[in-house]
Order: structure tokens, then sequence, then C-alpha cells
């Protein structure tokens, strides 16, 4: 039982813990923090038949902690998420612009006329004008390691349905000066 137990509970943190960094969306993560909960329930569990109190007090809490994680991954924010989106599609039936979730400003895929260039990872905005000044677009690499940051003006972007299209050519992109990690341009 024990062997079992300790395998579970391994198996299951070591998966929820890839999923939730991973970082791949409201149900995801909440699917993560479900994953988890099936961990922390197996190591409270191997805890109680291991006469293990320490195991058992933290393992308690962080079934509680998980539990709040499900809500608020598959419960609040997959709602904030669905308004949006559906606020989104029901925009493109009006006479009205078009609306964007601003949100995707951080996760969006950035697309020329012809191909993929990278994922959109952050968005910088005017203090006074609310205006968004450029996107910060993340191009190669795994998971962030060896990707190149580059700095994409606003004016060289149009928001469709839940991507960036650039109004520059793959090879212009390709020709923007890399934005370093941790100085990006104040203008």
């Amino acid at each position: 039982m024990e062997t079992i137990l300790s395998w579970v509970a391994t198996i299951a943190t070591i998966t929820a813990a890839t999923i939730v960094a991973s970082n791949l969306g409201a149900r995801i993560t909440g699917y993560g923090f479900i994953v988890f909960t099936i961990g922390s329930v197996a190591w409270f569990a191997l805890g109680l038949v291991t006469d293990q109190p320490a195991l058992v007090w933290t393992n308690a809490a962080l079934t509680l902690l998980n539990l709040f994680g499900i809500w608020r991954w598959l419960g609040r924010q997959a709602r904030i998420e669905d308004a949006s989106t559906a606020a989104a599609e029901a925009s493109r039936d009006t006479s009205g612009e078009p609306l964007f979730p601003v949100s995707l400003l951080t996760s969006a895929k950035v697309r020329s006329e012809t191909s993929h260039l990278g994922d959109c990872v952050e968005a910088m905005a005017g203090c006074r004008s609310g205006r968004i000044a450029y996107v910060v677009v993340s191009e190669g690499g795994i998971a962030g390691a060896g990707e190149t940051l580059r700095r994409l003006p606003w004016s060289e972007l149009r928001a469709e349905r839940n991507e960036l299209v650039a109004r520059v050519k793959p090879e212009q992109f390709c020709a923007l000066e890399p934005v370093p990690k941790d100085q990006w341009p104040a203008r």
C-alpha cells in the first residue's frame, strides 16, 4: 500500500507541477490543480499509513490550497475567459469595431500574412493615453529558454480573433533588434 501511495503521489505531483508551470490557460491550469489534489491526498494518506504527522498536516493544507486553485482556475478565471471570448465574438456581429480580449496580449500568437512569427508575451501602454505602444514577441526557444524577444510597434499590428497579425514580413521581423530580457525600451 505504501509503495502504491508513494508512486501515485510522486507521479501526480510531478505531472501537476508540469501542467501548472506550463501556463497553458485557465482550464489546463485548473486541471493541473485537480492532479495536484490527487497528489496531496495520496501524500496525506501515505503520511497517515506511515505515521508522519508533518506529512499529514502539510498535505491537508496543500489539499485545501489545491481546491482553491481549482475554484480559481476552473471556476472564476474560466468564466472570465469565456465572457471575454463571448464579448469578442458578439462584437463581430455589430456595426461597431470588433473587440479583442486584452488578456491575450500575454499569450496571443503573432503571425505575418504568410507565417508564424512568435508569441506575444507582454504589451506596453501609455499611462495617460492608454494606447498600446508596443508588444514584446518571443521567438524560438523552448519554454522561454533560448528565446529571442523583439519589440513590435502596435502600429504594425492588427488584432484578428485570438491572434495578432503583423504588417511586417518575416524577414523584416527577424531584422528587428532583439530586446534584452531585462531592459525593454522606454519608448
